[in-house]
């Protein structure tokens, strides 16, 4: 990113250039790091094409299993890295990669997961029986006054 920085400032030298290059600094420092990220990890889909193409599998995959065509409630439900189950599926060294996470990590990885997960999961609730819900919540409530 240094190269190309400084690339800009030597070009655009004169003094109407400075909003620009300050904008195009600033714009490019937010999203670097994650621009390239295909570079860094071989399972990443590295054009646009390619991109495309796995969505297309993965959403004929999903169509495939559960007969919708619309797959947003499936990746709500179940988060959005679940696109990457099935092409992981298909990978080479994947028993390998995964037995070097260890048992420790796995758990606190799941706990993150499953916390950012309950949000999604209690607002279906809600919206699938409205008053059980409340009732349940009344008696958490409850619980949690009596206990204090």
């Amino acid at each position: 990113m240094s190269q190309v920085l400084n690339w800009l400032k030597q070009t655009y030298t004169e003094e109407d250039d400075s909003v620009m290059l300050h904008n195009i600094t600033n714009y490019s420092r937010g999203f670097w790091k994650g621009l390239f990220t295909c570079y860094n990890h071989y399972f990443i889909p590295r054009t646009n094409n390619d991109l495309e193409q796995f969505f297309r599998r993965t959403k004929a995959c999903h169509r495939r299993i559960t007969g919708l065509r619309n797959w947003n409630r499936y990746i709500i439900r179940n988060g959005e890295m679940i696109v990457l189950v099935d092409d992981a599926l298909r990978q080479k060294h994947l028993i390998a990669r995964l037995r070097t996470v260890s048992y420790e990590t796995y758990t606190q990885c799941k706990a993150r997961w499953s916390e950012r997960l309950s949000e999604g999961v209690q607002r279906r609730r809600f919206n699938r029986n409205p008053l059980i819900f409340l009732q349940q919540l009344e008696e958490l409530w409850d619980q949690t006054v009596t206990v204090c």
